[in-house]
């Protein structure tokens, strides 16, 4: 089966932050509350299957702030497909996040109501 080129979802979107966060290939060491509606495991998912992101994904066992062993995940995009993705409109869709941000109210990140 084909490779199907990734699609860069909406700017202002859930998955959109979360891909941003992606393609900046740093270190997210908070994210800001989704209301309750959706996991950061749901978004990923969407972005592998409906938007062809191959984002990886390494789990392992941590401990959770009460002590309890839990387990702790990272996703990442591999270097080469963000230099890609970058050289392929990814730079002007940050750009438009950044440019759409100030036209919404601080801290608001609009949801994906289409699943």
């Amino acid at each position: 089966m084909p490779k199907k080129t990734p699609i860069f979802p909406g700017p202002l979107t859930a998955r959109g932050a979360v891909l941003a966060v992606l393609l900046s290939n740093a270190d997210q060491t908070g994210a800001e509350p989704m209301r309750g509606r959706i996991t950061l495991a749901a978004i990923v998912r969407a972005l592998k299957r409906k938007y062809h992101w191959p984002i990886e994904t390494e789990s392992f066992p941590s401990n959770d702030i009460d002590g309890r062993a839990t387990w702790a995940t990272v996703y990442s995009l591999p270097p080469d497909v963000i230099t890609k993705a970058l050289k392929a409109g990814g730079n002007d869709w940050l750009k438009s996040r950044r440019t759409s941000k100030g036209q919404t109210a601080p801290g608001r990140i609009e949801t994906d109501t289409d699943d």
